[in-house]
């Protein structure tokens, strides 16, 4: 566990980023209570477990998530002089602290529901990020994000959306989620780019409802999938690994750093078996 890099607090830096945290939170009740559930009626509190659906891919999103304002949080604060503990407390689990209201609203409302396995993975997402900063004082494994436009979304677009925004949140037959690391700090060789990484992937396909497909689409019959589940091992890049002197470019390649790169990818998945892509999104 390293020491801290930054002891004195710059107060305008920090109000700066204790401010905007602040708003983002309040902006998002607001946008929860009056836009979201606007149409919902209120209801007693109510559990939904939904740890079936979607062959969870939902929790890995709510794991993601977590663990990207974790990350944000925790970055924020070490750049206002805040310490290393204390931004991992109070930045850290930020992931864990913006989504837990959501959950709460959920119970609230009719057609909704408190599910503890979407608070188990926003405790995950945070949980990652904290242990490997306190350990590691970086992060050797990076859980990253792909997305390409699924066949299904057309078959039923009022469930999945009904155009590629949409799409990029509402169908989870498109996403994909990765366990990233990098090769050379494991197995250091001069021969390996200190920037290449391997990934381990995730994903799932078939899907038109959330438990099971339905049976009938807007009065049709609908057409017929198995519903899978798809892991993969792929070539990654780590591009906070590739040096620069400039700012913004480093600035540049950490949000890059959200995504796993289009590249070669062996997947294994419960239908098809043992399958080969060239490129895969």
């Amino acid at each position: 566990m390293g020491q801290d890099s930054i002891s004195e607090i710059n107060k305008t830096r920090l109000a700066l980023v204790s401010s905007s945290i602040g708003g983002f939170y309040v902006g998002g009740m607001i946008y929860l209570s009056e836009v979201w559930y606007r149409d919902q009626p209120r209801a007693p509190f109510t559990f939904y477990n939904d740890n079936a659906g979607w062959n969870q891919m939902d929790k890995w999103a709510h794991a993601y998530v977590a663990y990207h304002q974790s990350r944000v949080g925790y970055h924020a604060l070490r750049w206002s002089g805040v310490s290393k503990n204390k931004a991992l407390w109070f930045g850290g689990t930020l992931g864990f602290v913006l989504q837990l209201p959501i959950e709460i609203f959920d119970g609230m409302y009719e057609g909704y529901g408190f599910s503890w396995g979407d608070v188990w993975a926003n405790t995950a997402g945070s949980a990652l990020f904290i242990a490997q900063e306190y350990f590691f004082d970086e992060q050797p494994v990076k859980l990253k994000f792909s997305f390409y436009p699924s066949e299904y979304a057309p078959i039923r677009p009022r469930a999945l959306g009904e155009n590629i925004v949409e799409n990029l949140f509402m169908d989870y037959n498109s996403q994909s989620y990765w366990l990233s690391t990098n090769i050379h700090r494991f197995w250091k060789n001069d021969y390996i780019p200190k920037w290449l990484n391997i990934a381990l992937g995730y994903s799932a396909g078939g899907m038109l409802g959330e438990f099971e497909n339905p049976r009938f689409i807007s009065g049709q019959l609908a057409p017929e999938f198995a519903r899978y589940r798809q892991f993969f091992i792929s070539p990654d890049i780590d591009f906070a690994a590739i040096p620069t002197t400039k700012k913004w470019l480093k600035g540049f390649f950490e949000a890059l750093n959200l995504l796993k790169m289009p590249a070669p990818a062996i997947e294994y998945n419960s239908v098809f078996g043992w399958q080969f892509h060239f490129i895969y999104m």
